[in-house]
């Protein structure tokens, strides 16, 4: 088990990539704060996580609010006694949308919770990692900020920010043994699918345009995202940090 033993709080832990990594990094032997905004979600994770022997807790929390992220630390490191897995994955997307159609309140939404919240994330995380010497800092980033699409520019500027972030955190926490790492999703099957396709759900046509700019055929599904966090957050990732990983079929070639 390549996360035994070890504490794991997951942003966004209630639905989407942060469920599947929630219940994989359990089931790889981490103990899991699924902490969400929609606090139902983030119990019927732990739940799931408890019917196959796992251990894991639930929390509300919202990461563009400075109190709450400090909360889900406190309540990992209260009840586990450590804390060595961040995965700050909470994300809203964007419509599609002309830029001159983007309201100001929307980009100052999509950059709280996309940029801000991550931000915070490791402002009350790192600290705990450092005096430990030991820790991984994940973020979800994606691909649109590496080859965005048209009427997306608010959200690639959000995940462009996350992976400089990514690094120059890297660079910082390098000295005290901690690591920080980006993951870039192509179009994932989420809750998140319908709104980048700028539709109310998804349908056969538009999952065609979307697939059809995937080399290998197939969008993510989140257990493809679950697979490279553990795989992030374990020992076997030992000298990855700074990096983003693509995680994109070859979307970004």
């Amino acid at each position: 088990m390549r996360l035994k033993d070890r504490v794991a709080i997951v942003t966004g832990g209630g639905s989407g990539i942060g469920a599947a990594s929630a219940v994989a990094m359990a089931r790889e032997g981490a103990r899991v704060l699924v902490a969400d905004l929609n606090e139902a979600g983030a119990k019927t994770v732990v739940e799931q996580i408890e019917r196959a022997g796992g251990q894991a807790a639930a929390a509300r929390a919202d990461v563009t609010r400075a109190a709450d992220n400090q909360a889900i630390v406190e309540q990992a490191t209260a009840r586990w006694g450590r804390l060595d897995v961040f995965f700050a994955n909470a994300g809203v997307p964007q419509w599609k949308t002309e830029l001159e159609d983007v309201e100001e309140k929307v980009f100052d939404q999509i950059f709280a919770v996309n940029v801000k919240g991550v931000w915070l994330g490791a402002r009350y995380a790192l600290p705990v990692m450092k005096r430990a010497r030991r820790g991984v800092f994940l973020v979800t980033a994606s691909t649109s900020a590496i080859r965005p699409r048209p009427g997306g520019q608010t959200y690639a500027a959000s995940k462009g920010a996350v992976i400089t972030l990514t690094k120059a955190l890297a660079l910082e926490m390098a000295p005290h043994g901690v690591r920080v790492v980006a993951i870039a999703p192509v179009a994932t099957h989420t809750p998140m699918l319908p709104t980048f396709m700028n539709k109310r759900e998804v349908d056969e046509e538009g999952l065609r345009q979307y697939v059809a700019t995937v080399p290998l055929g197939r969008l993510n599904q989140p257990e493809d995202l679950a697979a490279t966090a553990v795989f992030l957050a374990s020992d076997d990732a030992a000298m990855i940090t700074g990096s983003c990983v693509e995680v994109d079929g070859g979307r970004c070639i």
